[in-house]
């Protein structure tokens, strides 16, 4: 039988927990660019 790894298991949890998070900012700045650019455009004109 074959001995578990958990220093492996534990860096795999942790690369989930860090895409997860990444994927989260994305869609907050997704949300907050649109304003942005509407405010840019008004400013503009």
């Amino acid at each position: 039988m074959r001995k578990t790894n958990y220093s492996f298991e534990k860096r795999q949890r942790e690369i989930a927990k860090q895409k997860k998070k990444e994927a989260k900012r994305d869609r907050k700045t997704e949300k907050a660019v649109p304003s942005d650019k509407e405010e840019n455009s008004e400013n503009v004109v």
